[in-house]
């Protein structure tokens, strides 16, 4: 079977014998190529060799159109687009097949490609642009094929503006370490998968035009239906690129309504989490690279049995509103008050109803991370700085440290506890949804753990795991007579001691000072 086919989408390309030549004699695994001439016959023609399937269309269809065609032709595995005016590294298929997996979506490193320059008969070059007589004698100038792949630059690293407009990333690409990188986006010049997956996800939707929004559409798509896009930093190909208008300009005709109707389809689709084949949301995708320009939607999830002392209660509440900056706050009460986005459940103080509480907060929510407070707990600002790095796992500020009310205990040890939970917020619903049907058809019981990911037991909610993480100024969990969970002063209260590391006592609370000072 044939391992790779790659795929050349082409209309009045004056290069594709060239680039095709330049496959032929890179390759080295069992690889065919299908080019596609989309309207327009190759000049100069393209060489007759067994492993070159050539399909004439006198009509142009498109250029994803040309591209589908081609790959429903396709006799490989694999399928690899490529425009038709690049280069190739020796052995670059070998390369790539050799790391290849098969829910992924891979590049080479992608260079400039020199193709040509013009030269005057004086000798005066002038690198490739639109033709024209030479610019410093002003007579006739030929066409020279160089065809060098410049050693600069290197591009490993693409993203795209909260408009989907392509973009390269020199930030990130500072922070890629190791040989195969992930990428947020693609320049479209270039990928391969599976055959199988290219025609699973789509990834040469017809619909979103002849041309346009190429690279996001197969980045995107593979990333949100759960694969992965990468560079592989141990083989390269060159791409030349036409951005001078005139007879050196893009062989498709273009227009600003086709590109915008590409972006803008990307846009309602993509953004709009309407493909129907994403296993995560866009969010997920953005929270999870955090390229500039798109912010991390933040909101704060309140909840309270309304028996805490006003007092506390009230404290409690301005230290949250001017640590949040401004993020939206959904309070869910037993009673009303006059807090945040105040929802009222009229239930009885309980297990299930803290649960219903914290759903019922979450579907509320529209914010892309939530984090969740508590009635008796002050948070410093910077506990609202952190980001959660992953989208599947749950994360716990462990800077916590507890005290009486009256200022008799001051104590650190290492937990993870609700009060200190921030996730993406649909993590935390698809957790919530199933930890209220269970409790509802069966009852609480300890043995489930109150704290997601926090434990593997086999009567777990789910299996996404957890992780900590600290903030420079604690956390204060405060102990008063109607807390519902009982306070533990001593070791000895403890079934089991690895509950209690880092056991700290003090006489006050650091970086808040003594009960007295903050309440």
């Amino acid at each position: 079977m044939t391992d790779l086919s790659v795929l050349i989408p082409a209309r009045n390309e004056m290069f594709l014998a060239r680039t095709i030549a330049d496959l032929l004699e890179n390759m080295r695994a069992d690889t065919e190529i299908i080019a596609i001439l989309d309207g327009a016959w190759a000049d100069p023609p393209v060489a007759d060799n067994d492993r070159v399937t050539l399909v004439y269309y006198p009509q142009s269809i498109g250029q994803r159109a040309a591209t589908n065609a081609a790959a429903r032709m396709a006799q490989g595995k694999y399928v690899m687009k490529c425009d038709a005016h690049c280069s190739f590294a020796p052995g670059f298929d070998e390369v790539m097949l050799a790391d290849m997996q098969d829910d992924w979506t891979m590049v080479p490193v992608m260079r400039n490609l020199h193709a040509f320059d013009w030269v005057c008969e004086e000798g005066h070059r002038r690198y490739q642009g639109p033709s024209g007589p030479c610019r410093e004698c002003g007579k006739p100038t030929t066409m020279d094929v160089v065809w060098i792949a410049k050693p600069s630059p290197q591009s490993t690293a693409y993203r795209f503006d909260n408009t989907l407009h392509f973009q390269y990333w020199g930030e990130y690409k500072r922070k890629q370490e190791g040989d195969i990188v992930d990428t947020l986006s693609l320049q479209g010049s270039c990928f391969l998968m599976t055959k199988q997956r290219y025609f699973d996800l789509g990834v040469c939707d017809e619909t979103w035009g002849s041309w346009g929004q190429q690279g996001v559409e197969v980045a995107v798509k593979s990333w949100l239906s759960g694969g992965r896009v990468v560079v592989n930093k141990k083989t390269w190909y060159a791409h030349m690129f036409r951005t001078q208008g005139g007879d050196f300009g893009f062989p498709y005709p273009q227009s600003g309504k086709q590109v915008e109707h590409a972006r803008r389809t990307s846009r309602e689709i993509l953004i709009g989490d309407k493909w129907d084949k994403a296993v995560h949301p866009f969010s997920w995708l953005i929270a999870k690279f955090q390229p500039p320009g798109w912010e991390v939607s933040k909101g704060v999830l309140y909840y309270t049995d309304n028996r805490l002392d006003p007092t506390i209660m009230q404290r409690c509440q301005e230290q949250l509103s001017t640590s949040v900056d401004g993020h939206r706050i959904v309070s869910v009460s037993l009673k009303e008050i006059d807090f945040g986005d105040n929802i009222v459940l009229p239930l009885e103080r309980g297990y299930l109803t803290m649960f219903k509480q914290i759903l019922t907060g979450l579907e509320e929510l529209k914010s892309d991370v939530v984090y969740f407070c508590e009635h008796d707990v002050l948070y410093p600002p910077e506990h609202f700085e952190f980001i959660p790095p992953e989208r599947d796992k749950y994360y716990y500020n462990t800077n916590v440290w507890k005290v009486d009310s009256q200022g008799n205990h001051y104590l650190h040890y290492d937990c993870r506890q609700t009060s200190g939970l921030v996730a993406y917020r649909d993590l935390l619903l698809q957790h919530y949804r199933e930890r209220v049907r269970r409790v509802e058809a069966e009852g609480y019981s300890r043995k489930m753990g109150f704290e997601p990911g926090t434990h593997h037991r086999t009567e777990r909610v789910d299996d996404y795991k957890a992780e900590s993480f600290q903030t420079a100024r604690p956390i204060v969990d405060i102990r008063h007579d109607s807390n519902l969970t009982p306070s533990r002063w001593r070791q000895d209260q403890f079934r089991d001691r690895r509950n209690c590391r880092g056991w700290t006592e003090a006489d006050e609370v650091p970086g808040w000072g003594k009960v007295e000072e903050f309440l």
